[in-house]
Formats: C-alpha cells, sequence, structure tokens
C-alpha cells in the first residue's frame, strides 16, 4: 500500500512536473503571440494612419477639384452662353440618336452577376476565441482579413454603376467653342460694339449739357424779355391812356371848332386828302392798292403790319433794335433839320422878296403924330414845357410818318 502510494505520488508529482513545464511552455508562447499580436497592432495602427491621411489628402484633392470643377462649370455656362442657338439644337439633336444607341445597346446585353458578400459572425468568433484560447491569435488573423475582404468587397459595391446621367454629362461637354481664336473674334467683335455704345453715350451726354446750357440761357433770355416786355406793357398802356384822352380832348375840341364849317364840298376835300394820305402811307408799308381797298381797309392792314413788325421787333436782339432805333432816330432829326433849314430859306427868301416889293414900291408919307400904343404888363406864363415839348415830338413824329 505505501508502495503504491509513493509511485502514485511519483506519478502526480511527474504528471504536476510536465503540467508546470507545459504551463511554462504556454506561457512562453502566449507571451510570444502576443508581442507578435502587439506588433502586428502597431503595423495596423500604422497603416489606419497612413490610410486616414491618404483619406485626407484624397478629401483635399476632391474639395480642390469641386472647386475646379465649379469654377470650370461657370466657364461652360459662360460659354453655352455664347453658343449660337442652331449649333445647341444640332447638338441635342446628336445627343437624342446616342440615347437611342445606348437603350438599345442595353437591351441587347446580358445582366452582370452580382458578388456576394462575405456573412461573418460575432457569435462564432467569441465562441472559438473562449473555447480554444491558445487558436485566438489565428481566429483574430483570419477576422481581420474577413474584414478586409468584407471592406474591399463593400467598396466595390459601393462603385457607382454609370447611369444615363453620366453619359449626358460626357455628352454635355461637347462645345461649340474648339479654338481659342473664336472666344478673341467674339470678345473684339464685344469691345467694339462696347466702345461705340461709350462714344454714342458720351456724345449724348455732350448733347444733353449742351441742351441744357442752352435751356438755361435760353430761359435767362427770356426771363429778361420777359421783363423788359412788361415793363414796355406798363409803360404802352401808360401811353395808351394818355393817347386815348388826348384823343378824347382833341375830338371835343374838333367838335367845337369844325361845327359849321366842314360841310359839303370841304368835308369831301378832307376825306379825299386823307385817303392820299392813308394810301400814300399804304403804299410804303405794304405795296401799291391793286385791289382798290378802302381807307378803312388799309387802316387795318397797316395796324396788322405794324403789329407784325412789333413782334418782330420783340424777337430781336435787343442790341440790334436799339443801334436800329438810334439810326432811325438819327435819320428823323437829320430831315427834320433840312425841312427846317428849308422852311428857313424859304421864309428868308420871302422876307427878301417883300423886302424888295417895299423897295420897288412908292413911299408914303405919314402925315400926323405916330401912334404909340400902351404896352401891355408882362404875362405871368405857366409850366407848360412839358406839353410843349411832348405836342412838339408828337408833331414831328406825324410830320416824320405822315408828309
Amino acid at each position: 500500500a505505501v508502495v503504491s502510494t509513493q509511485s502514485t505520488g511519483e506519478e502526480d508529482a511527474m504528471m504536476f512536473d510536465e503540467f508546470l513545464k507545459e504551463n511554462d511552455k504556454n506561457s512562453v508562447e502566449a507571451i510570444k503571440q502576443a508581442e507578435q499580436e502587439t506588433k502586428a497592432k502597431m503595423e495596423k495602427v500604422s497603416e489606419i494612419k497612413k490610410i486616414q491621411a491618404q483619406i485626407t489628402a484624397l478629401k483635399s484633392e476632391i474639395s480642390k477639384n469641386e472647386d475646379q470643377l465649379k469654377e470650370y462649370q461657370t466657364y461652360k455656362k459662360f460659354l453655352e452662353n455664347l453658343t449660337p442657338v442652331e449649333w445647341k439644337g444640332e447638338r441635342e439633336k446628336r445627343r437624342a440618336v446616342r440615347r437611342a444607341d445606348r437603350k438599345k445597346k442595353k437591351v441587347e446585353e446580358p445582366p452582370t452577376p452580382t458578388t456576394p458578400t462575405l456573412p461573418t459572425s460575432s457569435g462564432k468568433r467569441s465562441s472559438i476565441s473562449k473555447s480554444n484560447p491558445r487558436g485566438s491569435v489565428i481566429s483574430r488573423r483570419k477576422q481581420s482579413q474577413a474584414d478586409g475582404e468584407s471592406m474591399v468587397s463593400g467598396m466595390s459595391a459601393e462603385l457607382p454603376v454609370p447611369s444615363e446621367d453620366d453619359y449626358e454629362s460626357d455628352d454635355s461637354c461637347e462645345l461649340f467653342f474648339t479654338d481659342p481664336q473664336q472666344l478673341l473674334n467674339i470678345f473684339a467683335e464685344l469691345e467694339e460694339q462696347n466702345l461705340s455704345l461709350i462714344q454714342n453715350s458720351q456724345e449724348t451726354e455732350e448733347a444733353l449739357d449742351e441742351m441744357k446750357q442752352t435751356i438755361e440761357t435760353t430761359k435767362a433770355k427770356m426771363n429778361k424779355e420777359t421783363e423788359v416786355l412788361k415793363s414796355q406793357i406798363t409803360s404802352l398802356e401808360s401811353q395808351i391812356a394818355a393817347e386815348e384822352e388826348k384823343s378824347r380832348e382833341l375830338e371835343h375840341k374838333s367838335k367845337m371848332f369844325s361845327y359849321g364849317h366842314y360841310e359839303g364840298d370841304g368835308q369831301e376835300k378832307m376825306l379825299e386828302l386823307l385817303n392820299e394820305k392813308v394810301e400814300e402811307v399804304y403804299r410804303s408799308c405794304i405795296g401799291d392798292n391793286e385791289a382798290n381797298i378802302s381807307t378803312l381797309q388799309m387802316l387795318t392792314n397797316i395796324e396788322n403790319r405794324l403789329e407784325e413788325l412789333f413782334e418782330h421787333i420783340e424777337m430781336m436782339p435787343q442790341e440790334k433794335v436799339e443801334l436800329a432805333e438810334k439810326a432811325k432816330e438819327k435819320e428823323r432829326r437829320l430831315k427834320l433839320r433840312e425841312e427846317k433849314r428849308e422852311q428857313q430859306r424859304l421864309h428868308q427868301e420871302e422876307r427878301v422878296r417883300k423886302a424888295l416889293e417895299r423897295a420897288k414900291a412908292d413911299p408914303k408919307v405919314q402925315t400926323g403924330k405916330r401912334l404909340v400904343f400902351r404896352s401891355k404888363p408882362p404875362e405871368v406864363q405857366k409850366k407848360k414845357t412839358d406839353v410843349v415839348d411832348k405836342r412838339n415830338e408828337e408833331d414831328e413824329e406825324l410830320a416824320y410818318y405822315f408828309s
């Protein structure tokens, strides 16, 4: 019994030693596997970092390409706006033909088989790792390989299938402009048009400025002429009132002094004389009286002619009118001076003739005392110089226009 007990004890000790050796061996292998797994993990982490860096670089490149695409799309839109309408219609016809061909080929081609995805179960992996601790490393490697294959298959599944819109975008790249010289020619034409429009706008602005300046000068001139005309109207109204008052006085005086004198032949002679004077004025102002119109009609025509001349004078420059008035006034004064000289000459000749007649006549002998009349007292003269001057001016004007 003791021997059997010793033998079993020795066997148990040997088994325990073998167990310890195997345990040490397994621990060493586990440590090695852990180191290998750690090394593989570090490699994977570095690989993941590299892939992430590549992803960020790809994203930045994608954003740059998107910005560049937007810029190209603006250029394309600009070129599309410059493209002729006829060429656009032809392009749409070509696109329709391409669509029909693609649909026909799509119907004729057989369907492409899809690759099935590899299913992975986390439950199996966990059970394997729990049941076999030594094979956890192998299972992890297989799991990583399966994950890589699933990612590749997922990426291949996520790749977009070319659709009709992609073909449309490829067709939309067709442009009318194939040579930069075409754009340069269009830009040259647009530049010429812009230059012509700028020149026209500048000319229009200059014309507008000139028109504004002309309007301002005309307005100022019209305001000045309006003021002058208003002053003339007031002065003419006052003169008209004075002339009407004078005409009433003259009418009254003529009725008083001509009562009983101008009757019959004398009145007819006076009317004939007036008719001759009016006809003479009509001939000098308008022309010959070929229609044999009446005196009143001639006076009406003369009045209308005077109004037209007054309107024409108002429209003329004030400086020219003043110069013409001064010239006429000078001419009238010269004519009045000549008439006065002629009257003085005639008066002198009459005096000489009377003196000769008195010298040739027999002398009269005066008898008796010469009669001497009493001298009158000096009369107090009233101040009528203004009225006398006005009457003298009116008489001179009447003599100038109707003599």
